[in-house]
C-alpha cells in the first residue's frame, strides 16, 4: 500500500498577496504548479534551499502579473528524497491537485520515480538539479535544467585533463544515481584528455568515516582526485583526506555546492574545485539580483540548488505565459519549453531534442571560506559522449 504523501502547502498567502498588491495587478484565478523536494531527512538542507528558490520565483512572477493575469499557486510536498514517497506525491499532484505543470526540487531517485507518472499524464515536468540520464528518457514532457550526470562527469575529465593538466587521477564515487552517472561520464572521455584512472573507490551515502579510502588514495599518489558526493558526505571526506596527508587537488561537483560543505570540512575545504551551475561572481543582472534577493528572503546565501529551483520554475512560468491565454494548454507549454531560450540565474538556457539543457558549466573554487569563480566551461566546447556510447 502506498504511503500517504506529506503535504506541505500552497504558496499563495501573505507573501504573494503583498507582491500582487505592489504590482497593481488583481489576480482572481490561479494556475497550479506542483513542486516536490526533500524537506525532511538527510537531504533537508538541499530541499529547503530548493523550496526557498521556488518560492522566490513564484513571488517574482506574481509581482509581474502571474501567468496571463492568473496567480501562480505552488503546491508543495516533502518527498524525503525517496522514490517511494515521490510516487504517491506525483499521483496526488496529478489526480487530486490537478496541477498544470510540475518541477522536481529533489534528487535523482525521487525524480526518476515521478517523471514517468507526469509523462503518462502529459504534464510538463522539469528536473531542477537531478542528474541521472534516465530522467529525461521518460518522454517528451520531461525536461532538465541541470547538466546531466554523464555530461557533468565528462566535463570534470575535461577540467582535470585539459584545463588543470593533471593526468594521474583517482575516482572516489558515491554509490547512487548521482555519483555513478558522473563516474560513467568521466570514464567515457578520460582517455581523450590523457587521463590515467589509477583506481576507483566507492562508498555509500550513509558513510562518514573514510579511513581505509584515505590510506589507499595516499598510497596511489594521484595528481588529482575526482570525488562525487553531497555536502554531508563530501565534508567529512575532504576533511579526512587532508588530515591523512593527501594533498592532491580535489574536484567535486554541484553536490558540494552548499555553505554546509564549508562548515563541515572547515579549512580543508580551501582550494576544492567544483563543477556547478551558480557563478557567485557573475556580472549578469539576473544572477546578481537573484543572489541578493534570495539572501534577503531566506536569510542564508544562495547555492546551486536554490538557483536551479528558481531557474526551473522561471522556465516553466515563462513557457506557460508563452503558451497563450490558456495557461493549461499542456502541449503548448511543452513546445514553448522545447523551442525557447530562457535567461536565468544559472545562465542562458536552451534545450536539445532530448530535452537536456544547453548551458555553460560554472567552475567554482573555495577561497577564504566561500565559493568564487575559477573558470567557465562553455556549452559549445563541452565534450560529446556520442562517439563513446
Amino acid at each position: 500500500m502506498l504511503k500517504k504523501p506529506r503535504w506541505i502547502g500552497t504558496l499563495t498567502g501573505a507573501l504573494l498577496l503583498t507582491a500582487t498588491l505592489a504590482s497593481g495587478a488583481v489576480l482572481a484565478e490561479t494556475v497550479k504548479i506542483g513542486f516536490h523536494a526533500p524537506l525532511t531527512g538527510p537531504a533537508a538542507v538541499d530541499g529547503n534551499s530548493a523550496l526557498q528558490g521556488a518560492k522566490l520565483a513564484v513571488a517574482d512572477a506574481n509581482a509581474k502579473g502571474g501567468i496571463n493575469a492568473k496567480e501562480v499557486e505552488l503546491v508543495v510536498y516533502d518527498d524525503q528524497a525517496s522514490p517511494k514517497e515521490a510516487v504517491p506525491i506525483a499521483t496526488k499532484l496529478i489526480e487530486k491537485d490537478q496541477v498544470v505543470a510540475a518541477v522536481s526540487g529533489s534528487y535523482s531517485g525521487a525524480t526518476r520515480a515521478a517523471a514517468g507518472l507526469f509523462q503518462a499524464a502529459r504534464i510538463p515536468y522539469i528536473s531542477a538539479y537531478a542528474v541521472h540520464p534516465e530522467i529525461t528518457q521518460a518522454g517528451d514532457y520531461v525536461f532538465r535544467t541541470a547538466t546531466g550526470g554523464e555530461q557533468l562527469g565528462a566535463a570534470g575529465a575535461q577540467l582535470i585533463g585539459e584545463k588543470l593538466g593533471k593526468k594521474k587521477v583517482v575516482l572516489i564515487t558515491l554509490q547512487n544515481d548521482f555519483g555513478q552517472s558522473m563516474a560513467a561520464g568521466f570514464k567515457l572521455v578520460a582517455a581523450r584528455y590523457g587521463i590515467d584512472i589509477v583506481n576507483e573507490y566507492q562508498y555509500g551515502i550513509k558513510d562518514r568515516q573514510f579511513g581505509p579510502i584515505v590510506s589507499k588514495v595516499k598510497a596511489d599518489q594521484p595528481e588529482a582526485i575526482y570525488a562525487s558526493g553531497y555536502f554531508f558526505t563530501a565534508g567529512p571526506l575532504i576533511s579526512q583526506l587532508r588530515a591523512g596527508g593527501v594533498e592532491a587537488p580535489v574536484i567535486g561537483q554541484e553536490g558540494y555546492d552548499s555553505e554546509k560543505f564549508m562548515e563541515i570540512a572547515g579549512k580543508a575545504a580551501e582550494g576544492v574545485i567544483i563543477t556547478t551551475s551558480l557563478d557567485r561572481d557573475s556580472d549578469k543582472a539576473v544572477t546578481r539580483d537573484f543572489i541578493a534577493n534570495f539572501q534577503k528572503q531566506a536569510g542564508f546565501k544562495a547555492d546551486m540548488v536554490a538557483a536551479s529551483a528558481y531557474s526551473a520554475l522561471s522556465v516553466m512560468i515563462t513557457a506557460m505565459r508563452q503558451a497563450g491565454a490558456d495557461a493549461a494548454d499542456r502541449p503548448a507549454i511543452r513546445d514553448a519549453i522545447a523551442k525557447g531560450s530562457f535567461e536565468t540565474p544559472i545562465g542562458q538556457l536552451t534545450f536539445s531534442e532530448q530535452r537536456e539543457v544547453r548551458k555553460d558549466i560554472q567552475v567554482q573554487v573555495v577561497k577564504d571560506g566561500d565559493f568564487h569563480r575559477h573558470s567557465v566551461l562553455p556549452a559549445a566546447e563541452l565534450p560529446s559522449l556520442a562517439a563513446q556510447q
